[in-house]
């Protein structure tokens, strides 16, 4: 509970994360035009309704993710959290200027899969697909765990399997084409290279601290050896 409690100020540096994704819905239209990037390969694969259940399992797991790297690794989830505002970024500006969507299928059944699915596509309208979203969050989690200092193998592989299901799961429930995959995935691969360059040690110290200050005066017990970087 005290890795917890030590770490809450770090927490709170993905709030802003949850502003950014505003734009989300403010782009999710198709008042600018739409284009359609599905290639054959995506009409051969099937719609299968199962899916949905790791689709919806990223909802928690981003959060849970960035939270277990935090108190690992100060410096990964530092670069971890500019990765991802960079690559929301580059996603809304893309989905201003090159809106796509993709074609759903139409809906039978009242079993628990189909409902949740007909709440999601209710909820969130069939464009913002490229780049996914899902994808680039996903790789990103999978690239800061590899990257954490404080290495738990069974973590390591546990995340990676469950973000590829995730990954794959918006195929299978047609949220996403191949190519907006292959861009979130490029998104994070670029984004997490240039973290990786650019914030070093000497960039840390600046984040590092506010961070302490912020905990002294909050919780008046963190001192330079509760935080790892």
């Amino acid at each position: 509970m005290n890795r917890i409690r030590n770490n809450i100020i770090a927490f709170c540096f993905m709030l802003p994360i949850l502003l950014l994704n505003m734009c989300y819905g403010l782009l999710n239209s198709s008042n600018r035009g739409v284009t359609s990037l599905a290639t054959d390969l995506d009409a051969r694969i099937p719609f299968i309704k199962e899916f949905i259940i790791p689709y919806v399992i990223w909802y928690p797991l981003v959060p849970l993710v960035f939270i277990y790297i935090c108190i690992k690794d100060k410096l990964t989830y530092c670069k971890l959290l500019v990765s991802l505002v960079f690559g929301l970024i580059i996603s809304y500006i893309t989905f201003y200027f090159f809106q796509t969507t993709i074609l759903r299928p139409s809906l039978v059944g009242n079993d628990l899969f189909t409902n949740i699915i007909r709440a999601l596509y209710k909820v969130d309208n069939p464009f913002n697909c490229f780049p996914s979203i899902h994808v680039m969050t996903c790789f990103l989690m999978i690239e800061g765990i590899w990257k954490c200092k404080e290495k738990n193998l069974f973590m390591n592989i546990s995340v990676t399997i469950l973000n590829i299901i995730i990954i794959l799961s918006t195929f299978f429930v047609k949220q996403h084409v191949v190519l907006d995959a292959v861009y979130g995935i490029l998104i994070a691969l670029v984004t997490f290279l240039l973290a990786n360059l650019f914030i070093k040690n000497k960039v840390a110290d600046l984040f590092k601290k506010p961070y302490l200050l912020i905990n002294r005066v909050s919780l008046r017990k963190t001192n330079e050896s509760d935080v790892k970087y």
